[in-house]
C-alpha cells in the first residue's frame, strides 16, 4: 500500500516537518505545493525529509478556484511519481495526524477501494452547503474591480445565475475540502477536469469551490457508491466560519 500525502501550504514549515516524520513509513511519499505568495525559502529544509515540491506554484486565495488548481497540480505530480501510489491524501499545513503512518497505511489497506470524502447533495443547510454558493456569481481576486462590484450586488441578491444551465445532467454535491482518495478516483478527477472544462469555468466564479468541485465530479460517478466520510476530525461549532482550534476539551 503506497500512500502519497499532498500538502497545500503557505506557512507552518516546522509543523509540516513534524507531520512528515510522524507519517513516514517506507510505503509513502510527500508532495508539497507552497503558495506562490509565500516565501518558499522557509520550506526548503523539508527537502531533507524527502518532500517533493511541485514543479510550479500558484498564488492561492481562500475560497477561490485557485485552491482547486493547486490541488490538481499536486494530484498530477503524485500520479506521475514512481513507484505508483495507491491512495492520495490531501492535507493542509495545519493538520496533524492522530495515528501513526503505519496505522494509516494498514487502515487504508483494510478498506482498499473505499473513497474517504465527506459529501452531501446540495442544498443542505444543516451541513452549511446552501445553494447560494452556486447561484451567486463571484469573481476571483485576479479581477478585483468585478470582484468588489459583484460582492455588493450579491448582498443585494442581484448577482444570481442558474447553475443548471452549466451542470447539465450533473447533480451538485459539496463537503469538506480534505480527503483520502484511491488512485483511480484521482485519475477520474483529472480526466473529467480535462474533458469537461465547462464545469471548471463555472466554479471559477463560485465561492468555496474547493468544497464542491471534486465532490460534484465524484458524486456523479460510480465512485459515489463506495464513498464514506473523510478521516479528518474537525470542530465547526464556532461562529466565525473557521474550525475551532483543538485542545484538551476535544480529547474525549
Amino acid at each position: 500500500m503506497k500512500i502519497a500525502y499532498l500538502f497545500l501550504a503557505h506557512d507552518n514549515p516546522g509543523l509540516i516537518r513534524r507531520v512528515v516524520r510522524h507519517l513516514s513509513v517506507p510505503e509513502c511519499g510527500f508532495f508539497l505545493h507552497v503558495d506562490a505568495k509565500a516565501d518558499v525559502r522557509q520550506f526548503l529544509p523539508l527537502l531533507d525529509e524527502g518532500v517533493q515540491f511541485t514543479d510550479y506554484r500558484l498564488p492561492v486565495y481562500w475560497g477561490e478556484f485557485s485552491q482547486v488548481e493547486a490541488m490538481l497540480v499536486l494530484i498530477r505530480q503524485a500520479l506521475a511519481a514512481n513507484p505508483a501510489c495507491d491512495y492520495l491524501v490531501l492535507l493542509s499545513g495545519s493538520h496533524y495526524p492522530l495515528r501513526s503512518g503505519a496505522y494509516i497505511r494498514d487502515y487504508l489497506a483494510t478498506y482498499r477501494g473505499m473513497e474517504f470524502m465527506t459529501l452531501v447533495r446540495m442544498p443542505n443547510e444543516p451541513a452549511g452547503k446552501p445553494l447560494s454558493r452556486l447561484t451567486t456569481l463571484r469573481f476571483p481576486s485576479r479581477r478585483p474591480v468585478l470582484r468588489q462590484v459583484f460582492r455588493v450586488l450579491g448582498k443585494l441578491h442581484l448577482a444570481t445565475r442558474d447553475y443548471r444551465r452549466h451542470f447539465g445532467d450533473l447533480l451538485p454535491y459539496a463537503g469538506s475540502t480534505w480527503w483520502a482518495l484511491s488512485r483511480s478516483a484521482c485519475q477520474h478527477l483529472v480526466a473529467f477536469h480535462e474533458t469537461r472544462p465547462q464545469l471548471a469555468r463555472f466554479y471559477v466564479n463560485s465561492f468555496a469551490s474547493d468544497e464542491s468541485y471534486f465532490h460534484t465530479i465524484l458524486g456523479n460517478s460510480p465512485f459515489m457508491a463506495r464513498t464514506r466520510r473523510n478521516l479528518v476530525y474537525e470542530d465547526w461549532t464556532g461562529q466565525n466560519g473557521h474550525p475551532q482550534m483543538l485542545g484538551e476539551k476535544h480529547l474525549a
